[in-house]
């Protein structure tokens, strides 16, 4: 609760950002070479970052804390090491600036490509800062405290708005306001993690490099997992190439991502983030019963949350978007264009959450193989659907190659788990409420179309809109709440008592 209210937070946050952007930039050049240079240092974090680097660091030290044996050193030791591949690894990617933007878009002009190797040589230092406060949220998420990890996000879009507000006042540049405002949000997410790191008795301090067998064991771990990593990106790149030969595709696809990513955010990154030290420990402890409850609750709470939310994506996309992004510069057809593209990632949801339910089976047991053998899989199904389906719908076979892959990838992790004994079993409450879920959400679906229908004029309607569009959203989650407590999908007083212990 605690990691998923900040990421609401965040996320509420971020939409107020990207409205903002939709409205003076569109989805014109200036925007798609912002989107496509923010799109660089957030791609490769995922190697350094929360990915693969994570994945591996926070199982051994959350066993180091367990064990009583000296986590702090061995923090400063990953610290250290990460600090100086990433300073390198930056300082090349300046020189290499041109080659990585036509790996995102090879499909820009003149116009648009040069706007993007501007902007990414500016925002592209954010990767370290932000890959160092990830490090150190791992620190504080291991010893069980959650809230400035999760609030640190929330800095990146209040000084991207205030960049924004003020370029807008002293009619400056809108996108280089934005490029500079990036590394600045990552020295101040780095410094809200690394004073709650102090605060809770982890003081780490960098220091020069050295390579101790722990780091060995370490990079020995997170290598197939940045493997695995880089195959994610993979299906980012495919994505991405296809989206940069269709006018405006880039931002109707990343307008749609950020949607779909509110509840992907809230619900599985929160999970990914408590599940992995959780499951750590109680492998540690030989804890299979609580490693099991553990898992189960998180599948549960993970599909009580998102299965609604896909659905509403699906039936009732264009109201979202149209409310939320259409405005000045992001007209009523490129509403209609991110809609689309919005309703097929919803088909995808479930399955991106449940991949962060998954794979925490898998690295708790310091096992980063399987999983990179799974995503190899699931690119070869993103690269070949995308790339097929482009010539006939264009940058929607970006969005229908995701989602597949998605479901494709959840398969092989859940297929490969069952080989894990009982703590990575369905328990019998989970196995009866997973059905009483899905009904539920599908009652909610007719409501939100009939009730989108009956509101259609007032829902494109300047001024009523807002109202209108909430009164659809609580229409929905009345239906679904109402629906779910009649099937017994969920018991309101064992919510209760979750946030309680929370």
């Amino acid at each position: 609760m605690t990691v998923g209210g900040w990421t609401m937070v965040s996320r509420l946050l971020g939409f107020l950002r990207d409205i903002i952007f939709a409205a003076f930039l569109g989805a014109g050049p200036v925007a798609e070479a912002f989107v496509i240079a923010f799109s660089l240092p957030n791609m490769f974090r995922r190697f350094f970052g929360e990915g693969a680097f994570n994945m591996a660091f926070v199982p051994m030290f959350a066993k180091k804390l367990e064990a009583g044996e000296d986590p702090i050193d061995f923090a400063r030791d990953a610290l250290s090491g990460l600090a100086g591949i990433l300073i390198i690894f930056t300082v090349l990617a300046q020189l290499a600036m041109p080659w990585l933007v036509v790996a995102m878009a090879s499909g820009f002009g003149d116009e648009r490509f040069d706007l993007a190797v501007l902007f990414g040589r500016i925002v592209f230092p954010y990767i370290l800062f932000i890959s160092l406060a990830a490090l150190l949220s791992g620190v504080l998420n291991s010893a069980g405290r959650f809230a400035a990890a999760a609030a640190a996000p929330v800095l990146l879009n209040v000084i991207l708005i205030a960049a924004m507000s003020l370029a807008e006042m002293l009619g400056a540049d809108f996108g280089l306001a934005l490029a500079w405002a990036v590394p600045v949000a990552g020295i101040a997410q780095l410094g809200l993690v690394w004073m709650a790191a102090k605060r809770a008795g982890f003081r780490i301090l960098p220091r020069w490099p050295r390579m101790t067998p722990e780091l060995k064991q370490l990079a020995i771990i997170a290598a197939p997992a940045a493997l695995a990593g880089g195959v994610i990106q993979v299906n980012l790149l495919v994505g991405r190439q296809v989206a940069s030969f269709f006018e405006g595709s880039i931002q109707y696809l990343n307008l749609a991502d950020r949607l779909y990513q509110l509840p992907l955010g809230v619900v599985a990154i929160a999970i990914g983030v408590v599940l992995l030290p959780e499951l750590s420990r109680r492998l540690r402890a030989e804890d299979e019963v609580g490693g099991q409850a553990s898992f189960n609750r998180a599948t549960e709470f993970a599909l009580l949350l998102t299965v609604p939310a896909a659905v509403a994506l699906i039936a009732v996309p264009l109201p979202l978007v149209s409310v939320l992004f259409q405005r000045g510069a992001f007209t009523a057809q490129d509403a209609q264009a991110t809609a689309i593209a919005l309703a097929v990632y919803g088909l995808g949801l479930p399955s991106f959450v449940l991949q962060k339910v998954l794979q925490p089976l898998y690295f708790a047991r310091a096992d980063t193989r399987t999983p990179f053998r799974y995503a190899i899989n699931g690119m070869i199904v993103n690269a070949v659907l995308a790339i097929v389906l482009a010539f006939w719908i264009g940058y929607v076979a970006a969005a229908i190659a995701t989602s597949v892959s998605g479901w494709v990838m959840v398969w092989l992790l859940w297929r490969g788990s069952r080989q894990m004994g009982a703590s990575a079993e369905p328990d019998e409450r989970l196995t009866r409420r997973v059905w009483r879920i899905g009904i539920a959400s599908l009652a909610m679906g007719a409501v939100l179309i009939t009730t989108a229908a009956l509101l259609e004029p007032w829902l494109y309607t300047a001024g009523l809109r807002y109202v209108a569009l909430a009164v659809l959203l609580t229409t929905g989650m009345a239906s679904y709440f109402l629906a779910g407590r009649a099937l017994g999908a969920f018991s309101l007083s064992e919510i209760k008592n979750a946030v309680r212990r929370g």
